[in-house]
């Protein structure tokens, strides 16, 4: 399927007519009507009743509506791409994982857009890794991650370090300590863990923890995304290491509680290419040098329930 079938498609279905559509198109009529019979038989259905005037099928009314949606998100992908090469618009994406979001990311980006103006700043969920080749192919400007390692073409910094809190069930038995718990008081504790692909991900670096304590993890189930992890945790799963900054989505079917341990922490880090030296790259850079949001705030105050 390639978007001159829809196009044809579109202008048939919504001129009820295959000789008014030629015209619109510029197209002759005949060739025009194998163009909607290729895509029908592509499809293995039927998409027009072809009647006076021409009707929709059931599958051709949904084809209908999702082909218009494309066509116009094509357009209006072509006219920013030209807005773009004209200088009248300035793009900035930025990648994250999207456990930085419940930190100071959305503030962060709040300021960068008030620092410049009329730029069009994009934020694309990605792994770190995947951040990585974003970066490398020029698709992304900035990656947010978490994963730790060295690359020759990226400066990678570390922004903040973010300690780790547990995750439990609100009628879990741990759940009635009003102390901080140490790693080994979950031995034997069902483990959730997040990411389950692609690896290594944060999840290697909670089993890295297990094993510096000397505790042997029990792996429950693994989550693909940190908000399954808490609906499994919700439901006694098990347990389930999170950054602190999560307490404040606020769940009340999850208690969490504070670690007792101080060098488990789990970084954010800023990559971008070595050799960029844009103005917003900049910009954003300085920002994050100077925001003392990442200081404390999502480390501060008691436990969310």
């Amino acid at each position: 399927m390639e978007l001159r079938h829809l196009r044809y498609f579109t202008t048939v279905a919504a001129e009820g007519s295959f000789s008014r559509a030629s015209e619109k198109l510029n197209i002759a009529q005949p060739p025009l009507s194998r163009q909607i019979q290729q895509l029908e038989e592509e499809l293995g259905v039927r998409l027009l009743d072809r009647g006076r005037p021409i009707t929709l099928t059931e599958p051709g009314r949904y084809l209908f509506e999702q082909a218009r949606q494309i066509l116009q998100r094509v357009e209006d992908t072509k006219a920013m791409t030209r807005r773009i090469a004209k200088g009248m618009v300035l793009q900035f994406n930025i990648g994250f994982v999207a456990s930085t979001l419940y930190d100071a990311l959305p503030e962060l980006i709040r300021r960068f857009r008030i620092a410049v103006p009329g730029v069009e700043v994009q934020l694309l969920e990605m792994t770190t890794m995947e951040q990585v080749a974003a970066l490398k192919d020029g698709r992304i400007d900035v990656g947010l991650g978490r994963l730790r390692f060295e690359d020759e073409s990226l400066v990678r910094k570390v922004v903040r370090e973010e300690r780790l809190w547990l995750a439990v069930p609100v009628d879990h038995p741990l759940a009635r300590t009003v102390e901080k718990l140490r790693l080994r008081d979950t031995a034997g504790e069902p483990l959730i863990i997040y990411p389950k692909s692609p690896r290594p991900s944060y999840a290697d670096q909670v089993l890295d923890f297990y094993r510096e304590a000397g505790v042997q993890p029990q792996i429950g189930m693994e989550a693909r995304e940190l908000q399954t992890a808490l609906g499994l945790v919700a439901s006694g799963g098990g347990i389930c290491v999170v950054p602190a900054s999560v307490r404040r989505l606020g769940r009340d079917d999850v208690r969490f509680i504070e670690l007792d341990e101080p060098q488990m922490t789990t970084p954010i880090i800023m990559s971008y290419r070595r050799a960029d030296t844009s103005r917003l790259l900049a910009q954003l850079i300085a920002l994050v040098r100077d925001f003392d949001q990442w200081g404390g705030k999502a480390e501060s105050g008691s436990p969310s329930a």
